[in-house]
């Protein structure tokens, strides 16, 4: 179980330090190809500033995460990292933060640097909004059109997470419940069908609310 940026939204967030505009943008990425894209997105719609520093961390399964940061062209350590460092410190994976410099003329120094890069980050990663994926063991189940409805109402009453249904000669439900809770739902639909639907396994996925 982690957590990471709700989909499809970009945060911005923008602050000036001796006349430098730092411009932040932190978006959900899945992979290394969409955190590059967010990062050319935003060099395509900021073309006119000196730097465009990055930072992203993503999940990946049974490994540890992958963590990236560019430090894009200020001096080395003064902005990708500390960048990074800021998002490692929010919890999240899944997450790539941009900063954009328009440079003011008054130069910070590394220390003004690193304290500019870092809240840029920092400060905009409040308005985030978080959601959570979690692994949970899926199962199939088929009930007939009529009890269908009430059927999943009542399954979802019953904290039961319903990740799929389609229809066709009847309608098939993909459930999914935490690891170990089988046993529970089992039970859950033994005395919803009075015995007559089972579950069948279905794999394992991760899944977001």
């Amino acid at each position: 179980m982690y957590r990471l940026p709700a989909p499809d939204v970009t945060w911005t967030h923008e602050w000036e330090i001796k006349r430098s505009r730092f411009i932040t943008l932190i978006r959900r990425v899945r992979t290394e190809e969409q955190a590059r894209d967010f990062i050319h997105e935003a060099r395509a719609q900021y073309p006119d500033a000196r730097h465009h520093c990055s930072a992203f961390i993503l999940h990946v399964d049974g490994a540890n995460p992958v963590e990236r940061s560019s430090d894009d062209g200020e001096p080395s350590g003064t902005a990708g990292r500390p960048m990074l460092e800021q998002l490692k410190g929010s919890g999240m994976l899944d997450v790539a933060a941009v900063v954009v410099r328009y440079f003011g003329g008054i130069k910070l120094g590394a220390g003004g640097l690193v304290h500019a890069y870092s809240n840029s980050v920092g400060d905009a990663l409040p308005q985030v909004s978080q959601v959570t994926r979690a692994i949970r063991e899926l199962y199939t189940v088929e009930f007939p059109h009529a009890e269908a409805g009430r059927l999943e109402s009542e399954l979802r009453a019953r904290g039961v997470e319903v990740t799929d249904v389609e229809y066709g000669a009847a309608v098939t439900y993909t459930l999914g419940v935490d690891p170990g809770e089988f046993g529970e739902l089992e039970s859950t639909l033994a005395a919803l069908t009075a015995g007559e639907v089972a579950p069948r396994e279905a794999g394992q996925a991760w899944v977001e609310p």
